[in-house]
Protein backbone atom coordinates (compact mmCIF):
# COMPACT_ATOMS: atom_id res chain seq x y z
CA UNK A 1 0.00 0.00 0.00
CA UNK A 2 0.89 3.32 -0.69
CA UNK A 3 0.52 6.34 1.80
CA UNK A 4 1.51 9.91 1.80
CA UNK A 5 1.89 11.30 5.01
CA UNK A 6 1.56 14.98 5.15
CA UNK A 7 3.65 16.68 7.57
CA UNK A 8 5.78 13.79 7.33
CA UNK A 9 9.08 15.22 9.22
CA UNK A 10 7.38 16.49 12.09
CA UNK A 11 6.43 15.50 15.65
CA UNK A 12 3.86 12.68 14.51
CA UNK A 13 4.44 12.04 10.69
CA UNK A 14 8.17 10.52 11.61
CA UNK A 15 6.93 8.29 14.09
CA UNK A 16 4.05 7.64 11.68
CA UNK A 17 6.35 6.80 8.54
CA UNK A 18 8.79 4.53 10.86
CA UNK A 19 5.61 2.55 11.57
CA UNK A 20 4.16 2.60 7.86
CA UNK A 21 7.64 1.58 6.76
CA UNK A 22 8.14 -1.19 8.93
CA UNK A 23 5.02 -3.21 7.97
CA UNK A 24 6.29 -3.02 4.82
CA UNK A 25 4.05 -0.09 3.06
CA UNK A 26 5.23 2.37 0.28
CA UNK A 27 5.22 5.90 2.29
CA UNK A 28 6.08 9.62 0.99
CA UNK A 29 7.10 11.70 3.64
CA UNK A 30 5.63 15.05 2.70
CA UNK A 31 6.43 18.60 4.75
CA UNK A 32 8.03 21.93 3.00
CA UNK A 33 11.26 20.09 4.33
CA UNK A 34 10.75 17.76 1.09
CA UNK A 35 9.50 20.07 -1.45
CA UNK A 36 5.89 19.58 -0.56
CA UNK A 37 3.72 22.47 0.94
CA UNK A 38 -0.02 21.64 0.81
CA UNK A 39 -0.85 25.70 1.92
CA UNK A 40 0.46 26.20 -1.81
CA UNK A 41 -0.08 23.09 -3.54
CA UNK A 42 3.16 22.80 -4.45
CA UNK A 43 4.82 18.64 -4.47
CA UNK A 44 1.04 18.07 -4.27
CA UNK A 45 0.73 16.22 -7.76
CA UNK A 46 3.67 14.13 -7.22
CA UNK A 47 3.71 13.40 -3.24
CA UNK A 48 0.11 11.88 -4.22
CA UNK A 49 0.59 9.71 -7.49
CA UNK A 50 -0.27 6.50 -6.92
CA UNK A 51 -1.51 6.60 -3.27
CA UNK A 52 -3.90 4.63 -1.65
CA UNK A 53 -4.29 6.80 1.33
CA UNK A 54 -2.97 10.19 2.52
CA UNK A 55 -2.74 10.97 6.45
CA UNK A 56 -2.56 14.72 7.47
CA UNK A 57 -0.98 15.19 10.39
CA UNK A 58 0.16 19.62 9.64
CA UNK A 59 -0.80 22.06 11.96
CA UNK A 60 -0.80 25.70 11.69
CA UNK A 61 1.92 27.72 12.68
CA UNK A 62 -1.00 30.20 13.72
CA UNK A 63 -3.52 29.28 16.84
CA UNK A 64 -5.52 32.73 16.27
CA UNK A 65 -8.69 31.88 14.38
CA UNK A 66 -7.85 33.84 11.71
CA UNK A 67 -4.62 32.71 10.50
CA UNK A 68 -5.20 28.91 11.44
CA UNK A 69 -8.48 29.14 9.12
CA UNK A 70 -6.58 30.32 6.72
CA UNK A 71 -4.18 27.55 6.95
CA UNK A 72 -6.55 25.00 7.37
CA UNK A 73 -8.99 25.90 4.82
CA UNK A 74 -6.23 26.35 1.82
CA UNK A 75 -4.46 23.12 3.03
CA UNK A 76 -7.14 21.01 3.58
CA UNK A 77 -9.19 22.32 0.45
CA UNK A 78 -5.96 21.45 -1.92
CA UNK A 79 -5.25 18.22 -0.15
CA UNK A 80 -8.96 16.78 -1.32
CA UNK A 81 -8.42 18.53 -4.59
CA UNK A 82 -5.56 16.77 -5.31
CA UNK A 83 -6.25 13.74 -3.63
CA UNK A 84 -9.08 13.41 -5.90
CA UNK A 85 -7.76 13.70 -8.72
CA UNK A 86 -4.93 10.92 -7.79
CA UNK A 87 -7.46 8.58 -6.78
CA UNK A 88 -6.78 8.88 -3.11
CA UNK A 89 -9.12 6.27 -1.66
CA UNK A 90 -8.65 7.29 2.11
CA UNK A 91 -8.30 10.53 3.31
CA UNK A 92 -7.29 10.67 6.80
CA UNK A 93 -7.16 13.96 9.25
CA UNK A 94 -5.67 14.40 12.63
CA UNK A 95 -7.46 16.55 15.06
CA UNK A 96 -8.17 17.55 18.50
CA UNK A 97 -10.05 15.97 21.17
CA UNK A 98 -12.87 18.69 22.34
CA UNK A 99 -12.78 20.77 19.18
CA UNK A 100 -16.34 20.42 18.54
CA UNK A 101 -17.11 21.49 21.75
CA UNK A 102 -14.99 24.35 21.73
CA UNK A 103 -15.38 25.47 18.54
CA UNK A 104 -18.88 26.72 19.64
CA UNK A 105 -18.28 27.79 22.93
CA UNK A 106 -14.90 29.55 22.06
CA UNK A 107 -13.77 30.32 18.43
CA UNK A 108 -10.22 30.67 18.13
CA UNK A 109 -7.73 27.77 17.13
CA UNK A 110 -10.65 25.07 17.59
CA UNK A 111 -13.21 26.83 14.91
CA UNK A 112 -10.15 26.13 12.15
CA UNK A 113 -10.05 22.89 13.31
CA UNK A 114 -13.74 22.21 13.14
CA UNK A 115 -13.66 24.20 10.12
CA UNK A 116 -11.17 21.92 8.15
CA UNK A 117 -12.62 19.02 10.02
CA UNK A 118 -15.98 20.22 7.91
CA UNK A 119 -14.04 20.43 4.41
CA UNK A 120 -13.19 17.05 4.57
CA UNK A 121 -16.77 15.97 5.84
CA UNK A 122 -19.02 17.66 3.40
CA UNK A 123 -16.12 16.96 0.25
CA UNK A 124 -17.75 13.40 -0.98
CA UNK A 125 -14.34 11.72 -0.22
CA UNK A 126 -13.81 8.91 1.72
CA UNK A 127 -12.10 9.66 4.96
CA UNK A 128 -11.85 8.92 8.75
CA UNK A 129 -10.88 11.45 11.51
CA UNK A 130 -8.96 11.33 14.56
CA UNK A 131 -9.43 13.17 17.59
CA UNK A 132 -6.79 13.08 19.83
CA UNK A 133 -6.11 14.48 23.34
CA UNK A 134 -2.33 16.23 23.82
CA UNK A 135 0.71 14.73 23.41
CA UNK A 136 3.02 14.41 26.54
CA UNK A 137 5.63 15.33 24.35
CA UNK A 138 3.46 18.84 24.10
CA UNK A 139 3.47 19.73 27.20
CA UNK A 140 6.71 21.60 27.76
CA UNK A 141 4.55 24.07 24.71
CA UNK A 142 1.88 24.18 27.21
CA UNK A 143 4.03 25.42 30.12
CA UNK A 144 5.50 28.42 27.40
CA UNK A 145 2.27 29.38 25.73
CA UNK A 146 0.86 30.02 29.77
CA UNK A 147 3.98 31.64 31.13
CA UNK A 148 3.23 35.26 32.43
CA UNK A 149 5.98 37.19 34.66
CA UNK A 150 8.04 34.19 34.92
CA UNK A 151 5.02 31.84 36.38
CA UNK A 152 3.34 29.12 34.35
CA UNK A 153 -0.73 30.07 34.81
CA UNK A 154 -2.64 27.56 34.12
CA UNK A 155 -7.41 26.58 33.72
CA UNK A 156 -8.70 24.39 36.39
CA UNK A 157 -9.38 21.91 33.66
CA UNK A 158 -8.05 18.08 33.21
CA UNK A 159 -6.21 16.24 30.91
CA UNK A 160 -5.90 12.43 29.44
CA UNK A 161 -2.37 12.89 27.43
CA UNK A 162 -0.92 10.26 25.08
CA UNK A 163 1.92 9.47 24.01
CA UNK A 164 2.81 10.50 20.10
CA UNK A 165 3.99 6.69 19.62
CA UNK A 166 0.51 5.53 20.22
CA UNK A 167 -1.04 8.46 18.26
CA UNK A 168 0.95 7.20 15.30
CA UNK A 169 0.34 3.60 15.88
CA UNK A 170 -3.28 4.36 15.84
CA UNK A 171 -3.44 6.52 12.34
CA UNK A 172 -1.08 3.58 10.66
CA UNK A 173 -3.74 1.28 11.75
CA UNK A 174 -6.40 3.72 10.52
CA UNK A 175 -4.46 4.66 7.34
CA UNK A 176 -4.07 1.41 6.30
CA UNK A 177 -7.73 0.06 6.96
CA UNK A 178 -11.12 0.92 5.27
CA UNK A 179 -12.50 4.79 5.47
CA UNK A 180 -14.83 5.04 8.47
CA UNK A 181 -16.71 8.32 7.26
CA UNK A 182 -16.49 9.92 10.75
CA UNK A 183 -14.42 10.25 14.07
CA UNK A 184 -12.79 8.12 16.14
CA UNK A 185 -11.42 9.05 19.56
CA UNK A 186 -7.47 8.48 21.17
CA UNK A 187 -6.21 9.02 24.61
CA UNK A 188 -3.45 7.72 27.15
CA UNK A 189 -4.92 5.82 30.59
CA UNK A 190 -4.40 8.60 33.09
CA UNK A 191 -6.24 11.73 34.15
CA UNK A 192 -4.34 14.11 35.48
CA UNK A 193 -5.15 17.92 36.33
CA UNK A 194 -3.75 19.98 33.90
CA UNK A 195 -1.90 22.28 36.64
CA UNK A 196 -0.49 19.05 38.46
CA UNK A 197 1.04 17.39 35.50
CA UNK A 198 2.39 20.25 34.31
CA UNK A 199 4.17 21.04 37.54
CA UNK A 200 5.34 17.69 37.87
CA UNK A 201 6.63 17.87 34.33
CA UNK A 202 9.13 21.22 34.91
CA UNK A 203 9.67 19.70 37.52
CA UNK A 204 11.11 16.66 36.29
CA UNK A 205 12.92 18.68 33.31
CA UNK A 206 14.70 21.32 36.56
CA UNK A 207 12.41 24.11 35.07
CA UNK A 208 12.01 26.36 38.45
CA UNK A 209 9.29 28.09 36.96
CA UNK A 210 6.26 28.30 39.32
CA UNK A 211 2.64 26.80 38.48
CA UNK A 212 0.11 28.40 39.26
CA UNK A 213 -3.73 27.28 39.13
CA UNK A 214 -5.71 30.41 37.57
CA UNK A 215 -9.36 30.21 36.62
CA UNK A 216 -8.63 33.34 34.37
CA UNK A 217 -6.08 31.58 32.69
CA UNK A 218 -6.69 30.68 29.59
CA UNK A 219 -5.16 27.60 26.97
CA UNK A 220 -3.76 29.02 23.41
CA UNK A 221 -6.37 31.94 24.05
CA UNK A 222 -9.60 29.85 24.58
CA UNK A 223 -11.28 29.48 28.04
CA UNK A 224 -12.00 25.91 29.57
CA UNK A 225 -14.04 24.48 31.46
CA UNK A 226 -12.89 21.34 33.16
CA UNK A 227 -13.81 18.52 31.29
CA UNK A 228 -13.70 20.56 27.72
CA UNK A 229 -10.03 18.37 27.02
CA UNK A 230 -11.20 14.62 27.72
CA UNK A 231 -12.47 12.24 25.37
CA UNK A 232 -16.26 10.48 25.22
CA UNK A 233 -16.51 6.97 27.06
CA UNK A 234 -16.13 5.20 23.72
CA UNK A 235 -12.47 6.57 22.78
CA UNK A 236 -9.50 4.13 22.52
CA UNK A 237 -7.38 4.31 25.21
CA UNK A 238 -3.69 3.60 24.59
CA UNK A 239 -1.60 1.58 26.77
CA UNK A 240 1.61 4.31 27.38
CA UNK A 241 1.34 5.95 30.93
CA UNK A 242 3.35 8.97 31.61
CA UNK A 243 6.22 7.46 33.55
CA UNK A 244 6.86 4.78 31.04
CA UNK A 245 7.02 7.72 28.47
CA UNK A 246 9.54 9.12 30.35
CA UNK A 247 12.02 6.18 30.46
CA UNK A 248 11.39 6.20 26.72
CA UNK A 249 14.56 7.37 24.25
CA UNK A 250 13.56 10.73 22.79
CA UNK A 251 13.16 10.58 19.04
CA UNK A 252 14.74 13.27 16.98
CA UNK A 253 12.43 15.94 14.85
CA UNK A 254 13.50 17.01 11.64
Amino acid sequence: MRVAVIGGTGLIGTRLVGRLVDAGHSVVAASRATGVDSYTGEGLERALAGADALVDVSNSGYVDERGANEFFYASTLNLLTYGAAAGVRHHVALSVVGTDRLARTEGGYFAAKAAQEQLIRRSGRPYTIVHSTQFFEFLATIADSATRGGAVRLADASVQPIAADDVAEVLAATATGAPMLGTIEVAGPERFHLGELVRRHLMRRGDPRRVVDDPLARYFGTELDEDELLPGPDAQIAGTRYEDWLARPAVRVA
